[in-house]
């Protein structure tokens, strides 16, 4: 017998089997659609991260406020000295409690030399509530602080109408643009008309600029239920609203980032007054650090995965093993028939080993057609394109195949060492 007689001989026998191999392929199946699933499911959400941040720019950073707060003794008192012990002496370390005023906001920018693009923007609520004539929205839009940089720093474009400029920003006057959701939700979806008309944000009257193009979704919160005012005029009407303003710096050239940063560490020190020995009362973030912590986050999902799908897998091989140790009792005298035609062992070991990889990667396909598809139901909720994990599609098929070897090792090892006399005779 050649290759090929053993392999369509395994196989009849796998097919004429259909619920013994049917049962043991479901267990298969699900071991690697549980594994396959969540990594397809995990990919997706890595690329509407990529999606959501990417239009940041990678060649781009942020300073913000990280509030801090020390409390001494007993009396549940606040401080604004974080102090340590250096011999006898306590030395001073940090200055804490103050956010990023608008003041040293905009000295940064008017300070700040290296050759990069910087914005201010500042967060307000996210209940606010745009008027109409006789429409509104519902008090969950987003209000923003920003200046005629923001929509550049932030990956935002106009589908109609025009941006702020520094004149607008700075004189404080009460202009806005509208995020796609807020206009088309005012003007029954026809945005054009709502650039130049006069909307009320909390009552108080503002002329539309621009109407902000649509950014879709993300993890089921739409990123276009905003407005946008100059930073001045949010210092002007909704001052108490403000907690601390962010300082955006964008670079021509990723390869500047670093230095870009250490200069401008440099320079927000000296504004927020620290001396040699305090700490940072601020925080510098990379825009890529932003989505690399995110995908990091997502890592244990894929351990668990793993972990559950080779518990699975295990599972699969004791059960296949199983299978194919009743299959050897049953043809027993269909062994001993072959080894009394001429038949030698290592191609009744052959045969059985062949069946148990058969039926192992009759579950890998399975499991790995299941997966992807339950995978994608997530990227279908998330908005992103078909996802195929395809590095874990081709470690299913290997997996498998070695959990049919290791499976059918011992049932084959026991089949090959019959004795055809013994077989013919077994009853």
């Amino acid at each position: 017998m050649n290759a090929a007689d053993i392999f369509s001989l395994a196989y009849r026998t796998v097919r004429s089997n259909k619920l013994r191999t049917s049962l043991t392929v479901a267990i298969i199946a699900f071991g690697i659609m549980a594994l396959v699933g969540i990594i397809t499911a995990i990919k997706a959400m890595n690329q509407k991260f990529t999606e959501s941040f990417s239009t940041m720019g990678a060649n781009g950073f942020t300073i913000r406020f990280k509030e801090r707060q020390i409390h001494f003794g007993g009396g549940g008192g606040e401080s604004n000295l974080k102090v340590t012990k250096r011999g006898s002496r306590k030395e001073k370390i940090s200055s804490l409690g103050k956010p990023i005023t608008i003041a040293q906001a905009d000295q940064f920018r008017q300070y700040y030399t290296f050759p990069a693009t910087t914005g201010v923007s500042v967060f307000v609520n996210r209940n606010t509530i745009i008027s109409y004539d006789t429409k509104k929205t519902s008090p969950n839009v987003l209000l923003i602080g920003a200046d005629e940089n923001y929509l550049l720093l932030n990956g935002f474009k106009l589908s109609s109408g025009r941006n702020m400029n520094q004149t607008d920003v700075q004189s404080a006057r009460n202009v806005c643009l509208l995020g796609h959701d807020v206009a088309g939700r005012l003007f029954n979806d026809n945005v054009d008309k709502a650039v130049n008309s006069i909307v009320r944000i909390n009552d108080i009257p503002y002329r539309v600029l621009g109407v902000l193009a649509s950014r879709g979704s993300s993890f089921g919160f739409s990123r276009d239920n905003l407005v946008i005012l100059g930073y001045e005029n949010i210092d002007k009407n909704f001052k108490n609203s403000v907690s601390s303003y962010t300082v955006a710096v964008m670079t021509d050239d990723i390869r500047k980032v670093a230095d870009a940063m250490g200069e401008a560490e440099g320079t927000f020190r000296a504004i927020r007054k620290l001396n040699t020995t305090e700490d940072n009362n601020f925080v510098l973030d990379r825009n890529d650090a932003i989505v690399e912590k995110a995908m990091k986050s997502l890592g244990f999902l894929t351990i668990s995965a793993t972990v559950i799908g080779l518990i699975t897998l295990i599972g699969a091989a004791i059960g296949l093993m199983n299978i194919m140790l009743v299959s050897v009792t049953e043809r027993t005298k269909e062994v001993g028939l072959i080894k009394a035609i001429g038949g030698k062992s290592k191609l009744v070991r052959r045969q059985f080993l062949l069946e148990a990889i058969i039926i192992s990667l009759l579950g890998a396909l399975f499991g790995i057609l299941l997966g992807v598809g339950v995978g994608n139901l997530f990227s279908i909720v998330l908005n992103t394109g078909f996802v195929v994990p395809w590095n874990w599609v081709i470690y299913g098929i290997v997996i498998c195949s070695i959990v049919g070897l290791l499976a059918g090792l011992y049932p084959a090892l026991k089949a090959g060492r019959l004795n055809p006399i013994e077989a013919l005779r077994y009853e």
